[in-house]
């Protein structure tokens, strides 16, 4: 799960991470007190989340007889999507963890190569991301990462961009859509492996154009399968904005934009990718002890590039595939 307790003790590895302009390492910080705002976003985040697990658990269990139930399970378990769905969820969500972003890059760039729609791979990631990015949102909250303004600043057009993208992308036909998702997740790909080689130039000023950064973001995020945090976060760290409350506002931010765009790509096509959503989930729970095994391991810098090269490898064989089934 997504949940960022962040360190900011000044020691090497926290250092590069600054330099690099990706979140620092995770131990538990502590503050005064939440504003009655925040605290309202969290009982929200809160309430939503433990009304989705009870839907769930409604809607696949409770309305069918334990036999049918019992299929349901081993129909899921028996399908090779579904374990896919595991290995990219493990994956990306390891990715995440060890350098606190680009999940849903990681995990829609696999779905797309697994032969999903593009629709299909953002609807499933970002109903997968509800759970993770609401439990992160409210951990950063809690653990005083949230700066309230700008998280305010980033809510509203975060979520518009993000209904917009899910229109779009659940409007036009895959097939036509999947060489421009495809393109997208390639310079993305690019752009996290140009973050090894930059350094980050911090400035004084406060941010700028804060709305117009995350209507675009929340727009790609929901076209694209994922971009809100290597865009925002790394856009607003790099212009000079403290590092651990811009992560957390962001972190925070995106659980609403992962709650609308989900909300849009229910209601505007048909939801049969369940195995695909539990297997992101299931995947990822297993993926912290690994990802904090990278953070000791490698480098920083090291992450980035492999990060960078693998999405950009597979988005190209992806776009491959796509230009040649035209």
């Amino acid at each position: 799960m997504k949940i960022r307790n962040l360190d900011l003790a000044k020691n090497p590895v926290n250092e590069a991470h600054l330099q690099l302009g990706i979140p620092p390492l995770e131990e538990s910080v502590s503050h005064p007190g939440i504003h009655p705002f925040l605290r309202m976003a969290i009982w929200f985040a809160a309430i939503v989340l433990i009304a989705l697990v009870l839907f769930l658990v409604g809607r696949f269990f409770l309305n069918q007889t334990w036999v049918n139930s019992w299929q349901t399970i081993t129909d899921t378990i028996d399908s090779r999507i579904f374990w896919s769905a595991v290995a990219v969820g493990f994956f990306a969500q390891v990715i995440d963890g060890a350098l606190g972003m680009a999940y849903g890059v990681t995990a829609t760039t696999f779905l797309l190569a697994s032969g999903a729609s593009p629709a299909a791979a953002s609807a499933s990631v970002h109903i997968a991301e509800i759970f993770t990015t609401g439990i992160s949102g409210i951990s950063h909250a809690k653990f005083g990462n949230v700066d309230r303004q700008l998280f305010a600043r980033l809510l509203v057009p975060g979520m518009l961009g993000g209904i917009l993208g899910a229109i779009l992308v659940t409007h036009i036909d895959g097939a036509l859509f999947k060489p421009f998702i495809s393109a997208y997740l390639l310079l993305l790909g690019i752009y996290i492996f140009s973050k090894a080689f930059r350094q980050l130039r911090i400035r004084k000023e406060a941010p700028r154009h804060v709305g117009k950064l995350a209507l675009f973001g929340g727009f790609i995020d929901a076209a694209g399968g994922g971009g809100w945090g290597p865009v925002v976060t790394t856009t607003l760290v790099g212009t000079g904005n403290d590092p651990r409350t811009t992560i957390g506002s962001v972190n925070f931010a995106e659980f609403f934009l992962t709650l609308t765009t989900a909300s849009v790509f229910v209601l505007l096509m048909e939801t049969d990718t369940w195995p695909l959503i539990v297997g992101l989930v299931l995947g990822g729970l297993f993926a912290a002890p690994f990802a904090a095994v990278l953070c000791k391991k490698f480098h920083a810098r090291t992450l980035l590039i492999l990060v960078g090269v693998l999405i950009s490898i597979i988005s190209f064989y992806n776009l491959y595939k796509a230009f040649t089934a035209l």
